[in-house]
Order: C-alpha cells, then sequence, then structure tokens
C-alpha cells in the first residue's frame, strides 16, 4: 500500500510541474506576442502549419509554438536576415483554417539554417511586420558603422 502511495505521489508532483510549465509558457505567449500560423517549406498544399505567437525585439523576431512547453522561443530569426520574397492568399482547404489571413514567404536561410518558411498573419499583423522590417537599420550602414569604430 505505501508503495502505491509513493507512486501517485510522484504522478502528482510530475503532473503539477507539468501544469505549471504549462501556465508559464501560455503567459508567455500572451504577454505581448502577435497571433500567428508558421510552417516549413516544402509543404503540402495545406500540411504543416504550427499555432503560435511572433514577438518582436530588436534585432530578432521570435516564434513561440503553442503546443510547445519549451521555456524560450522555438524559432528565431535575425532581424537583417529576414526578406520577404512572397504574398499570397490561403488556397483551397488552407481558407478554412487561414481565413482572411495574409500568408507571407520568407527568404530561404531566414532561420539561418537554410530553411524557407511561410507566416500566415492577419491583415494588421502582415502591415506591422512589414513595418517592423523596413525600419530595420541596412546593411549598408552597418558596414560603414563598422569601418568607423575598426
Amino acid at each position: 500500500m505505501s508503495l502505491l502511495v509513493v507512486v501517485l505521489g510522484a504522478l502528482l508532483a510530475v503532473a503539477v510541474v507539468v501544469c505549471a510549465l504549462l501556465a508559464y509558457r501560455l503567459g508567455q505567449l500572451r504577454s505581448a506576442g502577435t497571433p500567428v500560423l508558421l510552417r516549413r517549406l516544402p509543404a503540402g498544399a495545406d500540411e504543416g502549419w504550427r499555432h503560435g505567437t511572433i514577438h518582436y525585439g530588436d534585432n530578432a523576431l521570435r516564434y513561440f509554438r503553442l503546443s510547445s512547453l519549451r521555456p524560450g522561443p522555438t524559432l528565431t530569426f535575425s532581424r537583417q536576415s529576414i526578406e520577404i520574397i512572397g504574398r499570397r492568399r490561403p488556397e483551397g482547404s488552407e481558407a478554412d483554417i487561414l481565413h482572411g489571413m495574409i500568408i507571407v514567404e520568407l527568404e530561404p536561410d531566414a532561420d539561418g539554417g537554410g530553411h524557407s518558411y511561410e507566416l500566415a498573419m492577419a491583415p494588421g499583423a502582415d502591415t506591422a511586420f512589414q513595418s517592423w522590417l523596413e525600419s530595420r537599420q541596412s546593411r549598408r550602414s552597418q558596414r560603414s558603422q563598422r569601418r568607423r569604430t575598426a
């Protein structure tokens, strides 16, 4: 009987830790994120979409996957390496889950790992994303600043 109590106590402790991690993760996602769906390319017409939020920083875009208990970001994109190569509306069965959203295709290697991604977001979020990208410091200006400090 005491072995059963110990096992049940251990299971209860694990459940409490998992619930605490989940509560922390949901709080982190709701704090200041923009809801998006992200998928890595290549993917089928309506496959691979993952719900999450993006958080804008000075030098990086951090993606937090909704269904992950990981304490930090799932993916990080360097602000200087993000380039938009196309926009489109949802097609076919994508329209069921992405109704009213805009899909933005990012240039390969935006994550520094050589992968291509698509982000699906609301039109207002797309405008904010575009503004954040356009307000970054240009690469040419960064090179001239490095020369001055050297």
